[in-house]
């Protein structure tokens, strides 16, 4: 993604500091790569964001803001990534890494009549936890991985056909005569 594009998404650290809640934490959570936006901050941030958002488990951006401090990566990003998986999305994400398990343990794949109750929870999340959390690290572990390559590729290639650019206008500056 282009830098600028990133830029306008995410909040400055300026414009963070403003904000009264966040001024319990102290003054290391306005440490530069936190919300700088480079190479390794972004593609870092993708990976943290897309490995938590298949995590199962409630205050996942709490977690993401922690690992994001931990790996200093930018911090709104890896939040942001998090919502990746939002009530409307988060049915077919966990059936995916459901799946993803099931075959990686030889498992059965269970036809799941999905239910929002403690019953259901108590027995039909019980029979195929395995499989379940296998599958949401493995996918969370592999698209995670794939959001830091595509990102660091994406941004050395702009980087370079920036570079193409530059050298090539500069070129056509030194032949005008005029």
């Amino acid at each position: 993604m282009p830098k600028k594009t990133l830029k306008s998404i995410v909040p400055s650290a300026a414009r963070v500091r403003e904000i009264a809640a966040l001024k319990v934490l102290g003054e290391w959570i306005y440490e530069g790569n936190l919300w700088h936006i480079n190479r390794y901050s972004a593609a870092m941030a993708f990976f943290v964001g897309f490995l938590v958002a298949f995590m199962p488990i409630p205050g996942q951006m709490v977690l993401a803001a922690l690992l994001a401090i931990l790996f200093r990566c930018n911090l709104p990003l890896s939040v942001g990534l998090v919502w990746i998986t939002n009530p409307v999305t988060m049915p077919a994400i966990y059936f995916l890494a459901y799946q993803v398990g099931a075959l990686l343990l030889d498992a059965p794949v269970r036809q799941l009549n999905f239910e929002l109750s403690f019953h259901w929870l108590g027995t039909s999340l019980v029979a195929i936890w395995k499989p379940f959390l296998l599958g949401c690290m493995v996918c969370g572990l592999f698209f995670g991985c794939v959001g830091y390559f595509v990102i660091s590729v994406m941004w050395r290639w702009r980087v370079a056909r920036q570079w193409r650019l530059r050298k090539k206008r500069r070129r056509l500056r030194l032949s005008d005569p005029g």
